[in-house]
């Protein structure tokens, strides 16, 4: 999110916190002008700052939030929102308390291409029938701290990924999801936490919805889009030795962190947005492969904006030219969010993706970790609906289409 914070035209980045001395060193580096804390209390001390993104271990979401709100800053946070049910409560209730926005930030519901197909859903090829979104990644073999594979502390594959899946499936069905019915599976002796779920999902007016998240990193999904895995993370063959390493007990997972975090040898922040030749393509890596069946056709994601097929035959909207893709390789994830702050403070818009529609996302998101451990249909009551007027404005029409090549 980083260096579209520092490089967004409406956004200031003025300064971070982090308890890790190396990676406040990094980010004065990274990122000149800015100013780096050890503490969010610190941070929140800033007279300067005008919103937070946190984006710190989901257990900390909750308490760090509300000291945030309770400072008078807005606030962006990270998906899941929170670890429970009743720690988001307390969030949108000190959103209202404190008389500031919170947004819900960072999910694949931001993408161009989930925000396209609900248009041309609403525009052209009629209600949304049934949604199936699957994703197949190396998840499991990428360098984690304990923490991040504890389910008590809210971490884990379906802590921290479903919600990309659930909240683009609830933009595309309207929100307001009746039950859920989930299944994990725990396949990995080096990762006692479970690598994949899958989730049954029924909307109140019916409309089914399917998703499935396979971490462990044989099959990627990005394979389907040409060039996406030019620039995954690891390589095949990196795929294979970590898992060597991981059996064997020589890896060093804390090393790697360390080579992943702002400054490291591998700080994801230097990476550039566009390769040799132009935008690369995207590949979806968080939330997979949408499919989306309507009353007068299906869609699904295309190598830059979303694959249409109707009465009229195919097509390939491409949605680079309506986005801001120069920022954000997800097709609009970060920059989404940060639009929706920034108007929400300087507009006056509402704010869609709200506190109470990240504890919508939640509560289906614990609904599937439950359901697969009583081995039976939960029945939702938290949910909320997407207002109508919400991308109104998107100008998915005649200009914004182009034929496949």
């Amino acid at each position: 999110m980083l260096p579209t914070l520092y490089s967004l035209p409406e956004t200031q980045l003025v300064a971070g916190a982090d308890p890790n001395e190396r990676m406040r060193a990094g980010f004065l580096e990274r990122f000149p002008g800015t100013r780096a804390y050890a503490s969010i209390t610190e941070i929140c001390n800033d007279p300067e700052i005008e919103a937070l993104w946190i984006s710190t271990p989901n257990k900390y979401h909750c308490e760090q939030a509300i000291e945030a709100m309770r400072n008078g800053k807005h606030v962006l946070v990270e998906k899941p929102m929170a670890v429970t049910i009743e720690e988001a409560d307390r969030m949108v209730a000190a959103s209202e308390e404190y008389g500031v926005h919170m947004v819900a930030a960072h999910t694949s519901s931001y993408g161009l291409p989930v925000r396209a197909m609900r248009r041309i859903a609403q525009t052209e090829l009629g209600a949304v029938r049934s949604i199936l979104i699957w994703s197949y990644t190396d998840w499991m073999l990428r360098a984690r701290t304990a923490e991040e594979v504890s389910t008590e502390a809210g971490s884990g594959i379906v802590h921290r990924q479903s919600p990309h899946q659930i909240d683009a499936l609830r933009l595309l069905g309207g929100g307001k999801l009746r039950s859920v019915r989930g299944t994990t599976g725990e396949w990995m002796a080096e990762r006692p936490i479970p690598g994949f779920y899958t989730a049954y999902m029924e909307f109140e007016d019916g409309t089914p919805a399917t998703i499935l998240h396979n971490g462990y990193g044989y099959f990627l999904h990005g394979e389907l889009f040409p060039g996406a895995l030019d620039h995954s993370r690891y390589t095949l063959a990196e795929r294979l030795e970590l898992r060597k390493q991981m059996r064997s007990g020589s890896r060093d997972e804390d090393s790697e962190k360390e080579d992943f975090r702002i400054g490291g040898r591998k700080d994801p922040t230097l990476t550039q947005n566009k390769a040799e030749g132009g935008p690369r393509p995207w590949g979806h890596p968080d939330v997979g492969m949408i499919v989306v069946s309507c009353d007068r056709g299906d869609m699904r994601q295309g190598r830059f904006g979303v694959m249409v097929y109707g009465d009229e035959g195919e097509r390939d909207v491409d949605v680079r030219t309506i986005g801001r893709n120069d920022y954000d390789l997800e097709g609009g994830a970060t920059v989404g969010a940060l639009l929706e702050m920034y108007n929400a403070v300087v507009r006056g818009v509402p704010v869609y993706h709200s506190g109470a529609w990240g504890r919508a996302t939640l509560e289906a998101t614990l609904g599937i970790i439950q359901s697969a451990r009583e081995r039976r249909e939960i029945v939702l009551s938290r949910q909320v609906a997407m207002p109508e007027s919400y991308d109104a404005d998107l100008p998915i029409g005649e200009a914004a289409l182009a034929k496949a090549d």
